[in-house]
This record gives C-alpha cells, structure tokens and sequence, in this order.
C-alpha cells in the first residue's frame, strides 16, 4: 500500500515532467500550492468534434494511497455529455476502482490498475486526461452517467448539439 508521502512523491514527479514536456491539448497545475493531491486541470476541446474550441476545467483528486486508487475527475465548466454526471464527475472505465466491475460492463484490464506509475510513458495525468479527451470525441451511451444525455446523444441529436455548443461558447467566455 502507497503511503501519503509516497503518494506525494510520485505526484511530485509527475507534476514537474508535465511542466518539463507539456502535452497538448491539456494543461494542469496544482489548485493550490499547499496541496499536491488536488490539480486544476483545463481540457481544450478537440479538433473536429463538438466540443472543439471549449476549454474545460476540472478537478483532479488523488487519493492518499495512489497508486493504488485512481484519482476522481469532476468538471468544474458545464460538460453536456452521456459519461459525464451533472455534478461534473466523469465516469470513465480507467478511473474505476482496479479488479472485476460489479455491473459486469467493463473488464478488469480496462480500469484503474495500481501498476500506472508516473515512471511509465504516457505518464498517469497524462493517460488519464488522453481517455478523457477520447471520451470528448467518442462518448460511450452503453453504460452513462448522465442518461439522459445519452437518450439525446441517441434519439435527438441535433439538441444535444446545442446543448454542447452552449457549453462550449460558456466556456470561452470564462476565459
């Protein structure tokens, strides 16, 4: 079990290669100095999707025992999305708890798994903010959080395209 200053160190690490080599598409820093185990984190859009142009903000909270348990990730800007809950909390099968899912939806080897360490490339935050981005891109309406987001996303595109759009144009103008 990682202890909370193992924890520190390798979100420390983490923290200075994600400054060291900047990834596009994201950026990340800590919410406040004091604490390495809450990142502010802001998701650009990507190209030739509907979220393209939107810069989204969130949260990102590690446990005191990471590696071992993945951080949660919660949109802090209005996300109109099936995997996204209206709280902002994303629901994606890397930031699950490791082993079998309950529900019998994802397998074991696509949740968290203790054995991301910032030393592996792509590094954690990294992976972590590529699966969100790819989520942006491809939503999943087989499992969602947000339901009925998914049932518009299905049955009535075109307003889950404005919904977007909107939250795109709120999230430039908070810019």
């Amino acid at each position: 079990m990682a202890s909370p200053s193992q924890a520190s160190l390798l979100l420390q690490k983490q923290l200075r290669d994600l400054c060291k080599n900047p990834v596009d598409g994201f950026s990340a820093g800590l919410l406040d100095e004091s604490n390495l185990f809450e990142w502010s984190v802001t998701i650009i859009g990507p190209p030739d999707t509907l979220y393209e142009g939107g810069f989204f903000n969130a949260i990102m909270t590690f446990p005191l025992n990471y590696p071992n348990s993945p951080p949660t990730v919660r949109f802090t800007s209005e996300v109109w999305h099936p995997n996204v809950y209206a709280d902002g909390k994303v629901c994606i099968s890397i930031l699950h708890p490791p082993g079998d899912d309950p529900n019998g939806y994802e397998l074991a080897s696509e949740r968290w798994s203790p054995v991301h360490t910032v030393f592996e490339k792509p590094f954690v935050v990294e992976s972590i903010v590529l699966s969100i981005i790819s989520m942006l891109s491809s939503p999943n309406d087989e499992s969602p959080a947000n339901v009925e987001a998914a049932k518009e996303w299905r049955e009535r595109r075109d307003d889950f395209k404005k919904k977007v759009s909107r939250c795109v144009r709120q999230s430039q103008e908070m810019l």
